[in-house]
């Protein structure tokens, strides 16, 4: 008998294990939600607290150890996928721009960063995330090497130690040496270099086919080997748009690009070689809207959501959906009103995209441009108590996920937006999520009108604001008239809709409730209520199933044999 449970154990794992190693595709991807880290500045695997200056430059300790030690943290937000730095190894030593901490200045991409851990933490870490049903983002570098001068001249070309740069090792592998001068011609920007003299990214040359299949059998094998769910691939724009479309086969993973603008046409194109692209159109916009009080508009938002959508192949279903990361600044490090920090977080979790929170966020971390905002975490003591940031994380995303398990549409239905009065509110309609957003501050008495005609909801039917657990209700005629308190975002969704067992707002308001009389005119009784949803956590229910059949099915055979 024990040697048939013991079989069954086996059999179990193998099953789970199998589950886990099938290629994550994108359409896998739309349903996760995306947690991103500094590998370097997250948390040390021994559980310490370094000192880390960002200013410096430097390493801080951070590594593959420490995420694993930390991912009860992530997954208590919500989140099931973590997006980390690059894995390679990078340049050694302080340069002028400090060290390689980021992981973003290759040197050799057979090997992996040491500072970060060995190969078995990397596996572990992969490992350790697919045990609680989590993806494993990693970001690669395709366009660039990167090598400190040999010579002190300004006179190009300039010399390097081409046998540091592996596996090409010698200068035929990358373009002659050029920089960036004008991006509106695309052959410099695929061909010149990015940096300058004194730290040059060598821009590998992708037109050389036997640099091309370095590189599709290089990510080949970093994904097999590693057990990766999906890529984040790293100055896209850089490289000829050609060279895409068999890179992402070989990878044979989720392909997410960075295109660093905000022109939607020019982005839309890379959405045919990879699977999709960050969406950075989407967050310029965003940001002006909520970086400029009152004086952003929030129509803009609409506008490009609705260019990208016609644009974009997938529409804006496979998009990374963010409002901060390692390249762009944190919006505390300008807004300090709270409500309007609320507002400017819930955009990535309530639209098409796929959400990507930055590390920090949840902390009201406020660094500016690099390297500011790359702060360490760990000095935040990774505390959950008193954090209304965290708090509201966590909503946001148990709220996704009811509305994808309530709606089967959800995940395919396009968001679309009930045009507004004001150009400081904007109303966003993904059902059964109707969200509302504003700019005005904790001040603020924004005013959403939603007509008859939009034909949202049933006429009295009671919706539930999912941040608060408070309730409003529709009016006789079909319209709502929602006034904001404190100047916070509200993600509505029918009472009905929410989680039967009660652990997400009950079953229904646990907070205040406004009245909405026939002519659409509401009442607010005020928002004190509070929750803490938890995020639902773990595999999938369908994997759950099955593998609980499988362990049913494995003991019931054990006894028959015993």
């Amino acid at each position: 008998m024990k040697n048939s449970w013991r079989a069954v154990a086996v059999a179990v794992s193998t099953v789970l294990f199998s589950v886990t190693v099938i290629a994550a595709s994108a359409e896998d991807w739309t349903k996760r939600s995306i947690y991103q880290v500094v590998t370097d500045r997250f948390a040390l695997g021994n559980g310490s607290s370094p000192r880390c200056a960002t200013n410096e430059r430097k390493y801080c300790g951070g590594n593959w150890q420490g995420i694993i030690s930390k991912l009860d943290y992530i997954q208590g937000m919500g989140f099931d996928a973590i997006w980390i730095s690059p894995v390679v190894e990078n340049i050694e030593g302080t340069t002028i721009g400090g060290e390689a901490y980021h992981g973003y200045w290759a040197q050799n991409i057979n090997s992996l960063n040491a500072n970060f851990g060995s190969d078995e933490d990397l596996k572990n870490l992969s490992s350790a995330l697919h045990e609680r049903g989590m993806y494993l983002m990693v970001d690669v570098v395709v366009n660039h090497l990167v090598a400190v001068p040999t010579n002190t001249s300004s006179v190009w070309p300039e010399t390097f130690d081409y046998s540091l740069l592996q596996p090409f090792g010698g200068s035929h592998s990358f373009h002659p040496q050029c920089f960036i001068s004008d991006y509106s011609n695309q052959t410099d920007v695929e061909q010149c270099w990015l940096g300058d003299a004194s730290i040059p990214l060598l821009d590998i040359d992708t037109e050389n086919s036997t640099v091309v299949d370095t590189m599709y059998s290089w990510v080949k094998n970093l994904v097999s080997n590693y057990d990766i769910d999906g890529l984040r691939v790293d100055t896209v724009k850089h490289v000829r748009q050609d060279f895409w479309p068999d890179f992402a086969s070989n990878a044979g993973v989720y392909t997410v690009g960075e295109v660093f603008t905000g022109n939607v046409s020019y982005v839309a194109s890379y959405t045919e070689g990879l699977d999709s692209v960050l969406d950075y159109p989407t967050y310029f916009a965003v940001y002006d809207a909520f970086n400029n009080g009152t004086f952003g508009n929030m129509t803009v938002i609409a506008d490009v959501v609705t260019q990208a959508q016609d644009q974009y192949n997938h529409g804006t279903f496979y998009v990374g959906s963010f409002v901060e990361n390692q390249d762009n600044p944190r919006i505390q490090s300008t807004v300090s009103d709270q409500s309007v920090v609320k507002n400017f977080i819930t955009w990535p979790f309530i639209n098409d995209g796929i959400p990507i929170l930055y590390y920090g966020q949840e902390q009201g971390y406020q660094g500016a441009n690099d390297p500011a905002n790359r702060e360490a975490l760990w000095l935040s003591g990774f505390s959950t108590e008193d954090k209304p940031l965290l708090t509201h994380v966590q909503a946001l995303n148990s709220a996704r996920k009811q509305a994808i398990s309530y709606n089967s549409s959800f995940l395919t239905t396009k968001a679309s937006f009930i045009s507004q009065s004001s150009i400081s509110t904007l109303a966003i309609s993904k059902p059964p999520l109707l969200t509302l957003l504003t700019n005005g501050g904790n001040s603020s008495n924004a005013t959403w009108i939603i007509p008859s005609t939009a034909g949202l909801y049933s006429p009295n039917e009671t919706l539930v604001d999912v941040l608060t657990c408070d309730s409003v209700m529709m009016a006789s005629d079909g319209s709502l008239n929602v006034v904001a308190t404190n100047g916070l975002p509200k993600v509505l969704m029918p009472k009905e809709a929410l989680n039967s067992s009660g652990s997400f707002c009950g079953s229904g308001s646990q907070g205040s409730s406004v009245s909405v009389g026939p002519n659409g005119s509401s009442a607010s009784a005020g928002s004190n209520g509070s929750s803490s949803p938890g995020g639902l956590k773990g595999l999938n229910r369908e994997i759950v199933v099955v593998i609980m059949s499988l362990v049913f099915t494995g003991i019931v055979s054990g006894m028959l044999i015993v």
